[in-house]
């Protein structure tokens, strides 16, 4: 059966990365056009045509994108804090979150022909190498809070190939909302791992469900808060995690 089922994944791959390709040169041309109206009003423009591309690919390649609210909608301002484990999580980000907003993304990235240049317009790019490239990261990312655009951050910084439900979180996200005072509203990927695993690049078929979790506030907090915010977010992500999937239990230190 293995001998079947080999080509069969093959040609799914292959048509996979071909949809995706033909329908990002179909938006670039006005995503180029857009890109000349400045980083807000033309990085809005453009996530209409990033969330056209996400609503097209994925039925095409026969994965369903779902969301569950457990709290109440709203279009206010936000951080969202997502965990991350494929490179499909960006994707999803575009089909899913209200507009406007704007993902934090690594910045090797926009070296990629083509994709990086819609890359580049559309994310707040961050070299995690070197800080004062952070720094600027930060500032660009408060500018578009403060401009009623809402921010993306992956906080564990890098894809969790771990076998636990998170990695241990940077603080930006946490810095950022209590000096702005908006809230951390908390969201789960819970599929994107096993449709696209970060190690293995085999892509699949499937649901995609995405989890949005009561905003935590911060009215009040103050920086000697970070560290009492960003626990307390990675344990309300951490335990609804589990809910939905079994991971190893961690063995006490000692």
């Amino acid at each position: 059966m293995n001998f079947l089922l080999k080509p069969l994944r093959v040609i799914y791959v292959i048509y996979a990365a071909a949809t995706f390709l033909g329908i990002m040169f179909l938006i670039l041309p006005p995503i180029f056009l857009a890109s000349l109206l400045g980083k807000e009003k033309g990085g809005n423009i453009i996530f209409y045509f990033l969330r056209f591309w996400a609503h097209t690919w994925f039925p095409l390649v026969g994965m369903w994108v779902t969301r569950k609210y457990e709290c109440e909608r709203d279009n206010d301002p936000c951080i969202y804090v997502v965990n991350h484990r494929s490179y499909l999580d960006a994707a999803i980000a575009v089909k899913v979150m209200r507009l406007p907003f704007r993902p934090l993304g690594k910045v090797e990235m926009s070296k990629i022909p083509f994709f990086g240049f819609i890359y580049r317009n559309s994310v707040v790019p961050v070299d995690r190498s070197n800080a004062a490239a952070r720094a600027r990261s930060v500032r660009e990312m408060m500018t578009a809070l403060k401009a009623g655009i809402s921010i993306l951050v992956f906080p564990e910084g890098t894809t969790n190939e771990s076998e636990q439900p998170l990695r241990p979180f940077h603080n930006g996200a946490f810095r950022m909302a209590i000096e702005l005072q908006i809230p951390i509203k908390p969201v789960l990927y819970l599929d994107a791992g096993q449709r696209l695993p970060h190690k293995a690049m085999q892509i699949s078929p499937g649901k995609c469900r995405v989890v949005f979790l009561p905003p935590i506030p911060v009215k009040g907090m103050t920086m000697d808060d970070i560290n009492t915010l960003k626990q307390k977010v990675f344990d309300v992500m951490d335990t609804e995690l589990r809910k939905y999937r079994k991971y190893p239990t961690l063995q006490p230190i000692g």
